[in-house]
């Protein structure tokens, strides 16, 4: 007689499954606290603000460690510029789309006819007078210089992202020159990274307070109210962009061989955090890490989703000829395709230099009325009420944008282990799946598969993170017990 088989050992669930439940409990009680206690609620600020800054002091360090960790150990450095520009190709080519859609979209529902707004007589508050001077001194251009850091201390006092990586791509390239003598420097940097991913990890535990806060904070400082006034704008607004991820991105992912609907599945989490802090900052570390456990390798993942948070702005770009285009209804400027065209040109550069912050939008969309001259800069007041539940929509759109950018880039430069991919999103969850040592299975990139301990599955449930990305899964099969 057969003996009958041991139950399936229990398994706990693993904190980031159990977080994005209650991230979405603290962007609800955001809500509500925001509505009934709108004074209480402004006073919550810190909770939010304090979530995203505790964030943003371990990205520079994680963008660092993770790309000069893997350019070092790239075997062949024109594979590096190779991705760069072909990063650099396919974030032209989207944010384009992206913008030529939100054209289309305005002239053919041209939601700010009928306004009649008289910019003279619009008083500019001293916030949104900040926007407009700081707008107008950056100019076009100013990301190219902005690019190279006056210092490497400053770059990461500054948290400027797109320094950073510079400085990183520089360094990485000087490790992998000098060969062995590199070898013990990189690895030593890789675990340093590995150190600031737990900081990170630990932080994270605190992204429910940070949602409630934020979230708080807005309703209680703008109102649901505030949604009502220009209600049109804001729903042409999502529409497109629901429209731009499920139809464009869906079919760019489709030719990649990626179902939308399970890569957004895939990285909800991330998502209810943006929603809630209106931020798409707070995620990055994450979402690169996720990546790297999707089956794109590090080389990639390190390149292509810091600097699609400059480059890859789908949102943004969204946002920008909408709100542009609607403020040329709005104060009665009647502008030509060709003017429309031109607006798009310079928002093709301008969309470049904002950052995955709030605000940052808000001081482009000044900067690009301040160049093209045809729409008064003051108009920008009629928004200004509505940029904060905007900024939400079009950080989430980033998110989103830089996500499927990372894997076509990978599967553009065939390095992307599609079976890998394959059956992480088939399994449907950020859950872990069984991990084993087999010959037969795909291997992991190199980067990640050499390290001590790949294949291995953690003696700590919780830390059996798929984000990890230091194991080989085996295929994703649900199995009853005693199967």
């Amino acid at each position: 007689m057969t003996a009958p088989a041991p139950p399936a050992p229990r398994v706990r669930r693993p904190w980031y499954r159990q977080l994005y439940v209650w991230v979405l409990a603290g962007i609800a009680a955001g809500i509500v606290v925001g509505q009934l206690a709108p004074d209480f609620a402004v006073r919550l600020q810190p909770l939010g603000t304090t979530f995203v800054d505790a964030i943003k002091m371990v990205i520079a360090p994680i963008v660092f460690c993770t790309v000069v960790g893997g350019i070092a150990q790239v075997d062949n450095l024109r594979k590096v510029g190779r991705v760069g520009l072909k990063s650099i190709v396919y974030f032209e080519a989207v944010t384009s789309l992206a913008l030529l859609l939100g054209l289309v979209v305005m002239n053919v529902f041209r939601p700010g006819d009928g306004v009649h707004a008289n910019p003279a007589a619009l008083a500019v508050n001293d916030t949104v007078g900040g926007y407009i001077k700081q707008g107008r001194s950056e100019g076009w251009g100013h990301y190219l210089s902005d690019i190279v850091p006056g210092s490497v201390v400053g770059a990461f006092a500054d948290g400027d992202i797109l320094q950073v990586l510079f400085f990183a791509v520089l360094f990485g390239i000087a490790l992998n020159l000098i060969g062995s003598a590199g070898t013990g420097i990189a690895s030593g940097i890789e675990r340093v990274g590995t150190a600031m991913f737990q900081v990170m990890r630990i932080i994270m535990y605190a992204a429910p307070v940070g949602a409630f806060g934020a979230m708080a904070f807005t309703i209680g400082k703008y109102g649901v109210d505030t949604l009502t006034s220009l209600g049109k704008l804001i729903g042409i607004f999502y529409g497109t962009s629901v429209f731009f991820v499920l139809v464009i991105l869906g079919a760019i992912a489709a030719a990649v061989g990626v179902n939308i609907l399970r890569l957004l599945r895939y990285i909800r989490e991330e998502l209810l955090i943006v929603l809630g802090t209106s931020s798409s900052e707070p995620v990055l570390p994450q979402l690169m890490r996720k990546l790297e456990a999707l089956g794109a390798p590090r080389q990639v993942v390190g390149l292509t989703v810091p600097t699609g948070y400059s480059f890859n702005l789908d949102g943004t770009c969204i946002y920008l000829t909408l709100s542009a285009l609607y403020l040329a209804q709005a104060v009665d400027a009647d502008l030509s395709i060709g003017q429309q065209l031109a607006i798009v040109g310079v928002l093709l550069l301008t969309s470049k230099g904002a950052a995955g912050v709030t605000g940052s939008g808000f001081i482009v969309l000044a900067a690009t009325l301040s160049t093209v001259d045809t729409i008064p800069v003051a108009a920008i007041m009629l928004i200004f009420g509505i940029d904060k539940f905007m900024s939400e929509c079009r950080a989430l759109t980033n998110v989103c944008g830089n996500t499927l950018a990372t894997l076509v880039v990978a599967r553009w430069e065939g390095v992307l282990d599609t079976e890998r991919m394959r059956q992480v999103l088939a399994h449907g969850s950020t859950e872990p799946p069984a991990l084993v040592e087999s010959p037969t299975l795909v291997k992991a990139p190199r980067d990640v598969a050499d390290r001590p301990g790949a294949g291995h599955p953690s003696a700590d449930p919780d830390d059996a993170e798929l984000t990890e990305a230091a194991a080989i899964p085996v295929p994703l099969t649900r199995q009853e017990p005693g199967n």
